[in-house]
Order: structure tokens, then C-alpha cells, then sequence
């Protein structure tokens, strides 16, 4: 099966939803990002958008069933616990609310929102596409589609305050509970 370009783009952009939404969430919860904070952001997503292919591209079917199965409810939990968070700093004084940048958040929402493409992966395998071509769109639709989620944050976030945290904690919850039902 010779390569298509027009579906790697698509699939790409699909799987750069949920890195688009977390990162909007980032926007307008932390209104003192700086310029390379914000790249870290789309470093991170768009690289493990990219290393996940590449992983399940490897893996292939040997594990394939038991990730996949595991891959969503790891997903879930980490996106969860991400937004409860988000909603319990929001529901304190104003004074809690952390406006921080977090290396450890910013890895978990990472990884949280890249599990979908491990599976991507091993499709990529199944069908024989250049693995590393698809990986690398697959990673720079997620970094821009990530930095642009920040910016777009940040112009909603200017206009709602700073009680759009909760929100922002929903949406992460609601994006984990897509990734458990497989939607």
C-alpha cells in the first residue's frame, strides 16, 4: 500500500485535538507563561506525539492488546487527577491559585494526551507507511496545533478571569473520559 500523505496530515491533526484543548487550558489558567515555557509546551506535546507512533510502531501486535486496553485508563487517571486539581486550586482563596509552570504537569498532560498515538502506531505498521515520516508530521501538527491552543488560552482566559480554571479542569476531565470510552 503506497504512502498517503493527505491521511498521515489527518490523522495528525486528530490526534493533535487533545494537545490542542490541554494546551488551551494551560493558556488560560497560566497568564505568566513565558515565550520559551510556551515552546516547552509544544516541544513536549509534539514530541511525544511523535515518539508514541514510533514506540507502537515497534511494539507492534506483541503487546498491542494489553496497551491498548491499559493505554486508556492510564490516559484517564492522569487526566483526572490533573483537572481535580485544577478545580480544587480554583475553589480556594485566590491567593492559592497557582499560576506556576510545571515540569511534571506539563510531562503527564504530555504523555496523557499521546497515548492515542502508540496505537497510531502500530496501524502504521500494520499498513507498511514510512514510520518516520508519519511520526514527524504527526509531531509538528502537535507542536503547532499546542502552541496555538496556548495563545488561544490566553486570549479567553484575558476575558473570563481567572475562575475559568475550573472550566479548564472539566475540559481535562472530559478529554480523559474520551480517551476511557475510546470516543
Amino acid at each position: 500500500m503506497a504512502f498517503n500523505l493527505i491521511s498521515t496530515f489527518l490523522i495528525a491533526i486528530a490526534l493533535a485535538m487533545d494537545a490542542f484543548s490541554v494546551s488551551m487550558t494551560k493558556g488560560f489558567t497560566q497568564k505568566n507563561l513565558t515565550a520559551s515555557q510556551i515552546l516547552f509546551y509544544g516541544l513536549f506535546f509534539g514530541g511525544f506525539q511523535a515518539f508514541m507512533p514510533i514506540l507502537g510502531y515497534f511494539f507492534g501486535n506483541f503487546i498491542s492488546a494489553f496497551i491498548a486496553s491499559l493505554a486508556s485508563v492510564v490516559g484517564f487517571v492522569l487526566l483526572l487527577a490533573i483537572g481535580l486539581n485544577m478545580i480544587r486550586e480554583s475553589l480556594g482563596d485566590d491567593d492559592e491559585i497557582t499560576d506556576n509552570f510545571s515540569f511534571k504537569e506539563v510531562t503527564l498532560l504530555a504523555v496523557a494526551t499521546s497515548i492515542d498515538a502508540f496505537a497510531v502506531g502500530i496501524t502504521i505498521a500494520l499498513i507498511k507507511d514510512p514510520i518516520w515520516i508519519s511520526a514527524l508530521i504527526i509531531g509538528i501538527v502537535a507542536f503547532a496545533f499546542s502552541i496555538a491552543g496556548i495563545f488561544i488560552g490566553k486570549k479567553i482566559g484575558d476575558y473570563v478571569g481567572n475562575r475559568f480554571q475550573i472550566l479548564g479542569g472539566v475540559i481535562l476531565i472530559l478529554i480523559g473520559i474520551k480517551i476511557l470510552l475510546g470516543l
